[in-house]
């Protein structure tokens, strides 16, 4: 015990010390660059003065002594007078009357404190009555202290804009040393007796608080603003969480020990197991975390987002790839969900109707999202308004530009989808990104709106740019693709010529009649096949459209059937009568294409179905397998991407041509597809009164909703 006490007298000589310093150094400091005008200056110069004579007594008097008493008594009036000046810093000194009698209220209790500290030092022979001296003291040490925090709070609250600026360094010293002095005079009332440690600390916080009035005092400190990063106010708040545990553990502890016997120590070791079992499991948790910081946002910020930082962790999730490996477009949808703390997301784009459809998913394997996500309606509007679509307000009823009926219904029943944020890109819109709801409940603010348009712009910016390298390498392979193509094109005509002739002098030399007939045969076959294969590589880079005739599918799908007869089994299971309006020769080769990939997919002996009906304005032929099926991923990043093939040594043409094809006649190609199931493709194409409306209201420049309207009436009529 007497090495502790030696150790906390040298730290108290030490803390008095340092603060006399600081106390002389901003004395110094306020007397030759501080402002002449503060209507506080002169008491401000004989607190600090009696506070640098306060620590030098403090350090060469004995404690308890007199000496410092007066010195703590002349301190505390002068700071008191100090808290009356800054009142004038807005006029209040003189509408502010009432304030006068409490401040000599306390100055009469100061001095009755210092009377009472006097008795205490002559009744050493009668210890009730020093003890009875000692409790009054501190009594009145605390009420000057409440006193002072009062007026201070008075004074603050009070006070304009423009004069907390000038009251805010001062106010803060002053109420953070009055504050200690409150805990400091509490605990030795409480305790009866002085708490060394606590008071060993004394000088070091007055020169706290005398470097906070110079900073105060000087003109340019109105300007001053403390700013604390987010990182460490979120670190503080932690570290308050952990002491505040620790305090109470100890009171309840302390407090548990009161009962005495087995009783008390069984409830201290059952409240310490208790409270050690909550830290474990509560203050790890990331729940706790994200609503401290939500808090702090809320309440010590003037804006919920640390921009900068929102900034740089944007950049770095968008520019550096993950360790598992994910695709640009997955971490596009993280870097958007991290601003609002979202634990999953989707990225839906338009397709070239101007249908949104699912391109990456980040965390969210678990939300079933269908072929085509959303209809052309709602992109419209999201293009055009700009609007972020709070998905809660929408269950709620609320919309705000006709967005109401629109909004698909596997997303109004998705219960984790929060919010939709538009990709704009020179106002066309490239993309749309949906939030999963914040582990931590909240509404969608002005702020969330503001930063998520910025960050949506800049993504529809790096996706539009994505899509621009992407076209241009796919040109630049199809150039490729195109020059060997002419080298392929180049050699079969030659054979084909050759053939050809071989052909014409067959007829003229062979003697053998049957031979000759049979050669001839084969050779005319030949060349045809050649030729045929030469005018289909010539479209790849020919571009012209083909002739649109009337054509039965039903007549089609038999046709490709007997294509495959022999090689595999293709059977047509559904054969309605459907005249459509399309090229034979193209719209076979597109089926062919469909129908190889499905053999292919397909176990030997596994039958590939072919169906022809007709649907309102259309005709569709299906192809349907039970092979290997399709990935989703494949789906939407491979399956109709040139180059790109599933099957090994595939060159990745035969999709896209059926495709390019099927679109050029005025159709269209869709594809359903499971794993280890089989897929389905869907070729729609018009049926005759349809496509002749559509010309014919196109060249009158009729209005597009009454052609929809006459094209109905007459395939209706039609069918």
């Amino acid at each position: 015990m007497p090495v502790f006490a030696d150790f906390t007298n040298m730290i108290a000589l030490i803390c008095y010390l340092i603060g006399g310093i600081a106390a002389a150094g901003a004395g110094v400091w306020i007397a030759r660059a501080g402002d002449d005008n503060r209507p506080d200056r002169e008491a401000a110069l004989i607190a600090l003065g009696a506070t640098v004579i306060w620590c030098s007594l403090s350090i060469a008097a004995e404690p308890g002594s007199i000496l410092i008493a007066i010195a703590e008594t002349a301190r505390n009036l002068a700071l008191l007078a100090v808290i009356f000046q800054l009142f004038a810093a807005d006029g209040r000194d003189e509408s502010l009357k009432p304030t006068r009698p409490v401040i000599v209220t306390l100055v009469l209790v100061q001095l009755f404190q210092l009377l009472v500290i006097a008795i205490e030092k002559q009744a050493t022979e009668f210890p009730q009555v020093m003890q009875l001296a000692s409790e009054i003291g501190g009594l009145f040490s605390m009420m000057i202290a409440i006193g002072a925090l009062v007026l201070l709070h008075n004074l603050y609250a009070g006070a304009a804009s423009a004069s907390r600026r000038i009251i805010m360094w001062s106010g803060i010293g002053l109420g953070a040393f009055f504050a200690y002095d409150l805990n400091l005079h509490t605990l030795a009332y409480l305790g009866e007796t002085n708490p060394v440690v606590l008071g060993s600390f004394h000088g070091i916080v007055a020169g706290v608080m005398a470097i906070m009035m110079a900073v105060g005092a000087n003109s340019s400190s109105a300007g001053l603003e403390f700013r604390p990063s987010r990182a460490v106010t979120f670190q503080t708040l932690s570290l308050l969480v952990i002491g505040s545990y620790l305090i109470i553990m100890v009171l309840v502890t302390r407090s548990l020990a009161l009962l005495g016997g087995d009783v008390g120590r069984a409830s201290q070791i059952a409240f310490l197991v208790f409270a050690i079992a909550a830290a474990i499991i509560w203050l790890p948790s990331q729940r706790i975390r994200r609503s401290l910081r939500v808090m702090a946002a809320k309440h010590l910020f003037q804006h919920r987002y640390d921009y900068r930082e929102e900034w740089l962790r944007f950049t770095r999730t968008i520019g550096h790839a993950s360790s598992s490996g994910s695709s640009f477009k997955e971490r596009a949808v993280k870097a958007v969900a991290d601003v609002t703390d979202s634990p999953a997301g989707l990225l839906l784009m338009p397709n070239e109707e101007a249908q949104l459809e699912l391109n990456a998913r980040w965390n969210w394997a678990t939300l079933d999202v269908p072929a085509l996500a959303s209809d052309f309606n709602l992109p419209g509007i999201l293009e055009q308004h700009n609007h972020i679509l709070a998905l809660d307000e929408t269950r709620a009823g609320i919309e705000y530009f006709g967005e109401l009926e629109h909004i698909p219904s596997w997303l109004s029943e998705a219960e984790d989808a929060w919010a939709l944020v538009p990709l704009l890109h020179f106002d066309r819109l490239v993309g749309v990104i949906v939030l999963a709801r914040p582990r931590i409940e909240r509404k969608l603010d002005w702020e969330d709106f503001d930063l998520l348009r910025v960050v949506g712009h800049q993504l529809a910016s790096y996706l539009a740019e994505q899509a621009g390298q992407q076209a241009l390498m796919d040109a630049s392979r199809f150039d490729e693709f195109n020059r060997r193509m002419a080298f392929v094109m180049h050699d079969i005509k030659n054979i084909a010529s050759q053939l050809s002739l071989l052909s014409r002098n067959a007829q003229k030399h062979a003697d053998n009649p049957d031979f000759r007939a049979d050669m001839l045969v084969t050779l005319r076959n030949s060349s045809d096949k050649l030729n045929a294969l030469l005018d289909r590589l010539g479209r790849y880079g020919a571009g012209h459209a083909q002739t649109a005739h009337e054509l039965d599918l039903a007549d089609l799908a038999v046709k490709v059937c007997e294509r495959f007869k022999g090689v595999h089994p293709v059977s047509l299971a559904r054969a309605d009568r459907v005249t459509v309006l399309a090229n034979a020769e193209t719209a076979e080769q597109a089926i062919l294409h469909l129908v190889q990939n499905a053999v292919d997919a397909s176990e030997p002996g596994e039958p590939v179905i072919i169906n022809t009906q007709r649907d309102k304005l259309t005709g569709v032929l299906e192809v349907v397998d039970s092979g290997t099926g399709m990935t989703p991923e494949f789906m939407r990043t491979g399956l109709f991407k040139p180059f790109v093939s599933s099957k090994q040594g595939g060159f990745g043409i035969g999709a896209f041509e059926a495709r390019e094809i099927i679109k050029a006649m005025g159709g269209r190609l869709t594809v359903e597809s499971r794993e280890n199931i089989g897929t389905r493709f869907c070729v729609s194409l018009p049926l005759p009164e349809a496509a002749r409306m559509i010309d014919e209201k196109m060249s009158s420049r009729t209005p597009p909703d009454k052609i929809n309207q006459n094209i109905t009436q007459e395939s209706e009529e039609a069918a």
